[in-house]
């Protein structure tokens, strides 16, 4: 094939699929323009997961009319002017191709008007082509509507994932700018709802309430490290951090900016969680949103199109500055540890239990209400779930070789006793066994689910007053996503004003559960990762709801309440695994024990 230069339009329609990747990606453009058009409002309203439109309305300085049309060039841009200004960029955006590359995959329509104008002028474009031009009476500032996205590249409007995951992403990135700058008014409109907005106070503190509700924004810490100097590198860390209390399944709540430009960095996220090395169960990670601020010339923003990856001049600096300033301020507000609020080592490990008196006085039971059927119910302040589905834990090797049985059913046992408040001895008819408490009774409860939701649906308990919780707009969309899947195990669940809802029933066999908290537990699983089909998705919310109201290792268990749970364990079809794959017990037999004891 003959060498030729391709044509202007189809060169932009490339460039486009650079700087475009998805609805989130045209949001993200425009709202740094207006920032750095010095907006002190910002609109945003989206139809049909920015598919079908996306506008942001703007009071910055606007585009004057004699410059809307170049405005929509490639390589046109008011932000840069020499070579020497890319080793120093202090604005958002400097490439001159956002508004090129999304004109090119739709149809634009912008109205602008700068301070001073008589007028304002209207603009419609289609495949970066304009149409029309107008006069037009409008506020100071610029309001863009981006329609049709990507109708002229079938391939890429294919590749796009459901409405509600792209409005997900869009909600990431307007929450995140608003904690960024506090002092600019956003609101997010989807499908004429609000579901976000700030008032501009200037207050991180504000924004953060708004986005995590009360209660937990009430337990952030905040972060205020001192500029220091560092290999050259003058570095100040601001922002807020969780308490080791506070934790989450995933990384996606640790949050970093630099000079104001929200970035993914994998070394300085891992520089967040180490600060909280000891400090968290196993396979949770902390709520972080830190600033960090150095000079411009010391961070090179210039590596991809999507100015999400930045490269430092001074890498080990920031790492070093951005783990102490966390770090110290948990030592400066976190106790002397202690029991309450506290993760059990039982927990974190999988099995092993507490010691000491202290260990034991922090657990107070309940009075028991069970008749035939295990009601375990407790209360803790280290009452935590570990998160979504753990993979199974290596445990120390025992002395001998245990075996875990087939798939046949369990026989008969006599309870005996319990060991390290986490595992029950019981005695078989070859044998002694040790009981894993949590994984059995997650066993208990799964198949209990499974079998009233086989038979006539799972029942629910009603609330006598409804929970509210309160969950970020990412969340909130995820969970209006499954109501549906939800309202078929059990749950009622209701909007409660924005990013709130109402649990208005849940599951009868996890009644006991902190409505509150078996709904958190759910959300987090959902956001751990999508799940393809419905039965399997709704097997993971039966797997999370029974894990988090399974008894916990640690939690010291009567002689009835062992009893019970190891004849439910007995009746269970699987009963050798939880319905995560850890097991559930293992078996010495007679003769094994004897090897041990040297009678063999």
């Amino acid at each position: 094939m003959a060498i030729h230069i391709l044509s202007e339009q189809l060169a932009s329609q490339i460039a486009a699929g650079e700087v475009v990747e998805r609805p989130s990606s045209v949001v993200k453009e425009l709202v740094e323009n207006a920032l750095d058009a010095g907006a002190r409002a910002i609109n945003i309203d989206v139809r049909g997961g920015g598919r079908e439109r996306i506008q942001v309305a703007d009071d910055g300085s606007g585009i004057p009319a004699a410059e809307i049309e170049l405005a929509f060039r490639r390589h046109a841009t008011s932000k840069l002017e020499r070579v020497e200004d890319l080793n120093a960029i202090r604005t958002l955006g400097f490439r001159g191709e956002a508004l090129a590359a999304i004109a090119a995959v739709s149809q634009v329509t912008i109205v602008s008007r700068t301070a001073g104008a008589a007028a304002g002028v209207r603009l419609a474009l289609e495949a970066g082509e304009p149409t029309t031009r107008e006069p037009v009476g409008a506020p100071q500032g610029a309001v863009i509507a981006v329609e049709n996205l990507f109708y002229n590249v079938p391939a890429r409007l294919k590749f796009l994932k459901t409405v509600n995951t792209e409005k997900r992403l869009i909600d990431d990135f307007v929450t995140r700018y608003a904690l960024a700058y506090p002092h600019v008014r956003f609101r997010l409109t989807h499908d004429n709802r609000i579901t976000f907005q700030t008032t501009g106070s200037g207050s991180v503190a504000d924004v953060l309430l708004t986005i995590y509700g009360p209660e937990t924004a009430r337990q952030l810490l905040e972060v205020n490290a001192e500029s220091v100097e560092q290999e050259e590198a003058q570095i100040a860390v601001s922002g807020f951090v969780g308490p080791p209390s506070l934790h989450w399944a995933n990384r996606s709540h640790v949050t970093l900016f630099v000079n104001g430009r929200w970035i993914k960095d994998t070394s300085l996220t891992y520089a967040v969680i180490q600060a909280y090395h000891t400090l968290l169960p196993a396979n949770r990670y902390p709520l972080g949103i830190l600033f960090i601020h150095l000079p411009p010339e010391q961070v090179d923003v210039n590596v991809h199109p999507t100015k999400a990856e930045v490269r430092f001049r001074q890498p080990n600096a920031i790492f070093g500055a951005l783990q102490r300033a966390v770090r110290q301020t948990l030592v400066d507000h976190t106790p002397i540890r202690g029991v309450t609020g506290w993760q059990s080592s039982a927990e974190e490990s999988g099995g092993a239990g507490w010691s000491g008196e202290l260990d034991r006085q922090a657990f107070t039971r309940r009075p028991e209400s069970a008749q035939g059927a295990l009601d375990l119910t407790w209360t803790s302040a280290t009452d935590i779930d570990l998160g979504p589905e753990e993979e199974p834990t290596a445990a120390p090797p025992p002395l001998a070789p245990p075996t875990t049985l087939g798939g046949e059913r369990l026989p008969i046992m006599r309870v005996v006793g319990q060991i390290g408040a986490a595992y029950i001895i019981t005695e078989g008819p070859d044998g002694m066994y040790l009981i894993d408490q949590h994984a059995a009774h997650e066993r208990i409860l799964y198949e209990q689910f499974m079998a009233q939701r086989a038979d006539d649906g799972v029942a629910a308990q009603q609330l006598m007053a409804g929970t509210a919780v309160h969950l970020t707009p990412s969340q909130a969309s995820l969970l209006e996503e499954h109501l549906n899947a939800l309202a078929g195990l059990g749950f009622a669940i209701e909007p409660f004003g924005p990013n709130a809802f109402m649990v208005r029933a849940i599951p009868t066999l996890v009644a006991k559960l902190d409505p509150s908290r078996a709904l958190m537990a759910v959300v987090e699983d959902l956001e751990s990762g999508e799940t393809p089909l419905a039965r399997e998705l709704e097997q993971k919310i039966v797997r999370r709801v029974c894990k988090t109201a399974a008894v916990k290792a640690g939690q010291s268990l009567s002689m009835a309440e062992m009893e019970a749970l190891v004849q439910q364990l007995e009746a269970c079809q699987n009963p050798h695994t939880c319905p995560h794959g850890r097991p559930t017990l293992i078996h010495l037999s007679v003769a094994q024990l004897a090897r041990q004891f040297g009678r063999i």
